[in-house]
């Protein structure tokens, strides 16, 4: 016997409820557990609880509690998130059983459920100062991943949008007629010329709140004369300062195909491998601040590291907490830079190559030189003052960080990322773009 409609809809997006979220949150542990509740007419709830490390969204008369630990507890673009996935599920449930809001807001089954909680999100926080614009965000994302089906003349295509909170760019205004007006949507993608008009990184199109095309504009014309609350990758920082009022929303398609969201002044979201991920930054990185203990110090390896992960280069940072005991068990006395003395020789050797960098300080390198150190196969070695004791040192690491460990088959940056992890903080960047905070020897975040 089938189940009527309305059960067979509530299973079906109780069960998207709860793949969004297992999606979204991995960090979380996921329990459900049967309950009367107010919301089992179709209505969701996500109800605050006395525990900071415990979500509770209620739907369907069905109660989801999300875990995580103590000492990290859900941050509030998370739960800004949890909320975001909420309202796209709802409206979707409400649509399908009313014929006007069907006809209405057909948009909404349009592209990808994922980009939908993307664009929900990103319009949450200028929601209030007009007409909401998650439909331009979500059809803004669609163009971008069609984009990256495609190539141009052999070579991967990149571009951008920026998308501003009016009808009219009010520091640049140019009068566009309406005759001569379109929108910016999958249709574009069709026109071959279009995958050169923008390259995502200098130059974008810029798009009104009606989705209409304003311009070609350059970025860094955009940019606020500000200081960002979290670095980013240099190549990036025009768009992070050009979103930083909340007026403006910038999504970029770059050539390495991943997909990256700026709002707020920071990059918020990044589509890669196939799957979105909440990025977190400032939550992050006041994690990772608070770990180094030196503002300065913790800016510079930060920065660095977002610069190599965008260029796909891998690094291995260590800021030793106590060197004078850490540094014998964790680095070759041939590797560090304070104990290798003047070996005479016809031919140059390592430590001679290496001689100009004994006492120097991280936060006084250019940043290209620090970079280049970077680069170079093994791991950059520091202490919490920034001075470097080791460059591109092989770490010693006798027996495996955990008796049951897989991390040779992670590879051997893991590896040494995880031992290094036993003396201070460890910032890895792998070749994939993707950059970890290991303390304590435990794997705090990936960005």
């Amino acid at each position: 016997m089938s189940l009527p409609p309305v059960f067979a809809a509530s299973a079906l997006y109780d069960n998207l409820l709860q793949a969004a979220l297992r999606q979204f949150f991995s960090r979380a542990t996921f329990e459900t557990e049967p309950i009367p509740s107010l919301s089992s007419d179709g209505r969701l709830a996500i109800e605050p609880t006395n525990d900071p490390s415990v979500l509770s969204i209620r739907w369907f008369g069905s109660r989801h509690v999300l875990h995580v630990p103590a000492k990290r507890s859900f941050t509030t673009h998370e739960v800004r998130l949890a909320r975001a996935i909420g309202t796209v599920l709802a409206a979707r449930y409400r649509a399908i059983f009313d014929p006007k809001q069907m006809l209405e807001r057909g948009e909404l089954f349009r592209g990808s459920i994922e980009d939908r909680y993307v664009a929900a999100f990103l319009d949450a926080a200028a929601s209030s100062q007009g007409q909401p614009r998650a439909d331009l965000i979500a059809t803004a994302i669609e163009v971008l991943r069609v984009a990256a089906l495609s190539s141009y003349e052999n070579r991967p295509i990149s571009s951008g949008v920026l998308m501003l909170d009016g009808d009219v760019d009010a520091e640049r205004a140019r009068a566009v007629s309406s005759d001569d007006s379109y929108p910016y949507s999958q249709a574009l993608t069709a026109i071959k010329s279009f995958y050169r008009l923008s390259d995502g990184i200098e130059t974008v199109f810029l798009v009104d709140r009606a989705a209409k095309v304003l311009d070609i504009v350059e970025v860094a014309q955009y940019a606020a004369p500000v200081t960002l609350a979290v670095p980013s990758a240099a190549r990036y920082l025009p768009h992070a300062l050009a979103t930083v009022d909340n007026a403006r929303i910038c999504i970029v398609l770059s050539p390495s195909h991943e997909i990256k969201v700026f709002a707020e002044g920071v990059q918020t979201f990044s589509f890669r491998n196939a799957r979105w991920h909440l990025l977190d930054l400032k939550a992050k990185y006041e994690m990772w601040q608070t770990a180094i203990d030196n503002a300065a110090l913790s800016e510079r390896l930060f920065q660095t590291a977002a610069d190599l992960a965008d260029s796909r280069e891998g690094a291995l940072f260590v800021v030793l907490s106590d060197p004078a005991s850490a540094l014998p068990q964790l680095v070759a006395p041939a590797d560090q830079l304070d104990s290798t003395g003047h070996i005479s020789g016809a031919l140059p050797n390592r430590a001679q190559l290496l001689h100009m960098l004994r006492g120097r300080n991280v936060n006084d390198l250019n940043p290209a030189v620090l970079r280049g150190l970077a680069r170079t196969d093994g791991a950059t070695v520091i202490d919490r003052s920034g001075r470097l004791l080791a460059v591109g040192a092989i770490l010693l690491h006798t027996e495996p960080p955990e008796p049951h460990s897989n991390l040779p088959v992670e590879g051997a940056r893991t590896t040494a990322a995880m031992a290094a992890g036993r003396f201070g903080a460890v910032l890895k960047v792998s070749e994939d773009g993707l950059i970890t905070f290991y303390d304590q020897q435990e794997r705090i975040w990936d960005i």
